[in-house]
């Protein structure tokens, strides 16, 4: 049975988007070009070492969420894919929210390590930009055409962290934001709810 060609490569998109979830914090002193190359080598080799494991689909997924809470800067990440509505979250759902969301994202991106088996990360360039760092790549996976990925990374929580990607130009942690506000329209705006529901979406 074939596969769509559009549908793999929004898979091997997603792919892209777990490894770029799991890139480190970068040092203000390591965001060079060569640096930067150097750093998604290594995250690339790390989730490789992953997928070459023999674990379990779950037991990969729990690997990844603990390379995300480390390296990704989660709460910025999940208040902004909240939005608006993160305003008049209490603390405790707000604290609920940010952990059923690393578990989403995780969950999400996780199921699609197996596709990025074979792909590889090349670095482009990097510049500062207002909000952090930018690093510019380039991704080619087996049997597909080369596309751009851009990393963003920041030091808003106190450590260089990776906080948003492009991919070919598409803002990754916009989409995730508008596909939770869906989830929350539908729940008359309940946020237990959609804490709730998030927690095992994915």
């Amino acid at each position: 049975m074939k596969t769509n060609p559009m549908l793999r490569r929004s898979f091997l998109k997603s792919a892209v988007a777990a490894a770029a979830l799991a890139l480190p914090g970068l040092p203000a002193m390591a965001l060079s070009e060569a640096g930067a190359h150097k750093l998604v080598d290594a995250v690339v080799a790390d989730i490789n070492r992953v997928i070459a494991s023999g674990k379990s689909e779950s037991a990969m997924i729990r690997d990844f969420e603990k390379i995300f809470v480390r390296y990704g800067d989660v709460p910025i990440m999940a208040r902004y894919a909240l939005g608006v509505d993160g305003r008049r979250a209490t603390p405790a759902q707000m604290r609920a929210f940010t952990q059923a969301f690393q578990g989403y994202i995780s969950r999400k991106y996780g199921k699609r390590f197996r596709e990025f088996i074979g792909g590889k990360i090349e670095v482009q360039s990097a510049r500062p930009i207002k909000a952090g760092y930018e690093i510019r790549s380039t991704a080619f996976l087996r049997g597909e055409a080369p596309f751009e990925v851009t990393f963003l990374v920041s030091d808003k929580s106190g450590k260089d962290k990776f906080f948003n990607m492009y991919i070919e130009g598409v803002n990754m942690l916009l989409t995730e934001r508008t596909e939770i506000g869906a989830m929350l329209d539908k729940r008359g705006g309940n946020i237990d709810r959609l804490i709730a529901d998030l927690a095992t979406a994915g």
